[in-house]
């Protein structure tokens, strides 16, 4: 994985996970259930973050790398595989 997407994709990560805990101790405190549904959303966006830095240094070299080896299909298709899970309503 590339340094650079390593770093911004664990970034993305721990932010998310201190939202998370933020968001359980909200709930406990039984916290204006509007307020709890933001923070859950924007937790779900530094998550989708994360995952589309994993995933184009996934392309940039293991995706990269198999092509160039003439082995790319199988890794194509599983990026395949993840934008139709991501398409599903």
């Amino acid at each position: 994985m590339l340094c650079e997407v390593k770093e911004s994709s664990l970034q993305a990560l721990k932010t998310a996970r201190g939202q998370l805990d933020g968001i359980v101790k909200m709930v406990e405190e039984e916290r204006y259930c509007v307020d709890i549904s933001k923070q859950i959303l924007s937790a779900q966006s530094l998550l989708k973050k994360a995952n589309m830095e994993i995933l184009k240094g996934h392309v940039k070299t293991c995706v990269r790398d198999a092509v160039d080896k003439g082995e790319g299909d199988d890794k194509i298709e599983e990026i395949f595989n993840l934008i139709d899970r991501y398409a599903r309503p």
